[in-house]
């Protein structure tokens, strides 16, 4: 073979090289900052001292992507302003258009993103459908315990299991799951749903849209914070417990805390308390209250209704009551339960 045709083998060769093949990166210190446009993000368990990252690239541009890490930050920079991740296309989801997603974001020359525009910051669009750049990295992260992991993603979906470690995770348009994790988890979901299940430690959950589920989890204290979307508490232990949603319902069971605070503009709030905390104030614009107690329960009432009926399964030790207002006591008195309502009833229930 002519040494021009071995020259052309070898470049073939190249070419054709796997893109499944994984990158490995290292991010050494505390503190390890990771940066994704599109792709699976998995957030596992890891040893020794550093944060370990996988990297696969996808999407028949895959190859254009430029990874660099430097000291405890990882970026994947885009070579492009509309970026096509197309996740699930064989689906019949996606065939039905029913999984279509885009994000529109400000995306620095480094890659990093997040934050109001400035000069030399370039409008990107990500999105599932389309034409533009189809590449997308999944990244297996690898986490030691003790460290503090933050990772940053537009679209895809991010999942965390078993860790021991702080993790803050920031998604535009993903869907965030976390399993067994403990230490502090701080979720930031432009839109998306976040699904917490046996995790330990402390949780903050900032969501434009999309629904929150904690499920069987022991944690010092929960607090969520959204837009619109729909929150769901069950078998949830914490110190304290504070949901502020601006247009979504509200539902628990099994919820033990002794500081509880839920506050909507619309929707109903229906919870399930296995004590009574030693504080609970619940206030919803438009939406009913259903509030259920132990059967020897013991707690102080101030109950309020702009427009909605007052309703009870206790005996109830009533100091003042009108058509609208109630307060007294249930038992011996305690904790107090406050309520208010613009529009919708209050009902109180034995458990």
């Amino acid at each position: 073979m002519s040494p021009r045709a071995l020259l052309s083998a070898a470049l073939l060769a190249v070419v054709a090289l796997p893109l499944e093949a994984q990158e490995r990166h290292v991010l050494r210190g505390a503190t390890a900052i990771i940066w994704n446009l599109a792709g699976e993000v998995r957030i596992e368990p890891g040893t020794g001292n550093d944060v370990v990252v996988e990297v696969t690239r996808g999407g028949a541009d895959g190859r254009r992507l430029d990874i660099s890490a430097s000291g405890g930050e990882l970026k994947i920079r885009y070579p492009d302003n509309e970026i096509v991740y197309r996740a699930g296309t064989g689906s019949d989801d996606y065939r039905n258009g029913r999984s279509r997603s885009s994000t529109t974001l400000n995306v620095r020359s480094d890659g990093t993103f997040n934050g109001d525009w400035n000069a030399g910051w370039r409008r990107t669009t990500v999105r599932t459908y389309g034409d533009g750049l189809e590449a997308h990295a999944d990244l297996v992260v690898k986490v030691p315990a003790g460290k503090r992991v933050e990772v940053n993603l537009a679209i895809g979906s991010m999942t965390a299991r078993d860790t021991d470690a702080d993790l803050m995770l920031d998604v535009h348009a993903a869907a965030v799951r976390a399993i067994g994790t403990k230490g502090r988890l701080m979720v930031d979901a432009g839109s998306g749903g976040v699904r917490v299940e046996n995790a330990a430690g402390e949780l903050e959950v900032d969501t434009g849209s999309g629904s929150t589920t904690v499920v069987g989890s022991r944690l010092s204290r929960v607090l969520v914070d959204a837009g619109s979307g729909s929150i769901d508490l069950r078998d949830v232990a914490a110190e304290r417990v504070s949901i502020d949603v601006g247009s979504g319902s509200v539902t628990g069971d099994g919820v033990a805390t002794d500081d509880l605070l839920i506050d909507t503009g619309s929707g109903s709030v229906r919870v399930a308390l296995s004590k009574v905390p030693r504080r609970s104030e619940i206030d919803t614009g438009s939406g009913s209250v259903t509030l259920t107690l132990p059967a020897d329960a013991n707690a102080e009432l101030d109950i309020e209704t702009g427009s909605g009926g007052i309703s009870s399964e206790f005996a109830v030790s009533m100091d003042e009551f009108r058509r609208r207002e109630l307060r007294g006591r249930i038992g011996a008195g305690g904790g107090l339960v406050k309520v208010s309502t613009g529009s919708g009833g209050v009902r109180l229930l034995k458990r």
